[in-house]
């Protein structure tokens, strides 16, 4: 029994680990997450414009979440570390959604935030944009495939497999 406990125990902190990213792991996670936590209550996001877009899924599983897009600063083409072009969200088996990324998109590149560079999308893709680049910073859950990764194994778009925390 103790042991059961013990596991039981073991995976919960395993998986509130992966849940959060520690701080000072990432320098420009830290960043993010200070300048943008504002975003942790969706309400925040409408507040400033942005609008929600349907949940991105990986082909090969994982998810991006559902995109809150600011078209003003997705056409203005600045990179601004307190106002994302988006703001994505993971939604819960509860009905609510957690904050997970956010996500830095240009026109004008190649691009960089912090010394990190921005992947390139090409276009014709399936966001109906013209070519761009954009920078994923999974700054409120941990990425097993990396901190500036595109799709998270951890975040489903399916609210009743998301992990309730």
């Amino acid at each position: 029994m103790a042991a059961a406990v013990l596991t039981v125990c073991t995976t919960f902190a395993h998986a509130h680990q992966e849940a959060a990213p520690e701080a000072g792991a990432n320098p420009l996670a830290d960043k993010v997450r200070a300048a943008n936590s504002r975003f942790l209550d969706v309400k925040a996001a409408t507040a400033e414009g942005y609008a929600p877009i349907p949940c991105a899924s990986g082909v090969t599983g994982g998810a991006m979440g559902i995109h809150y897009v600011n078209g003003q600063y997705l056409k203005d083409d600045k990179i601004d570390l307190a106002h994302p072009e988006a703001v994505m969200y993971e939604p819960m088996a509860d009905g609510t959604l957690q904050l997970v990324a956010v996500e830095y998109i240009t026109s004008k590149g190649p691009a960089s935030l912090d010394g990190h560079l921005f992947n390139f999308n090409s276009a014709p893709n399936r966001y109906g944009l013209g070519a761009f680049y954009e920078l994923h910073v999974w700054a409120w859950k941990g990425n097993p495939t990396g901190t500036f990764a595109d799709m998270n194994p951890k975040v489903s778009c399916d609210p009743t497999t998301a992990p309730s925390q």
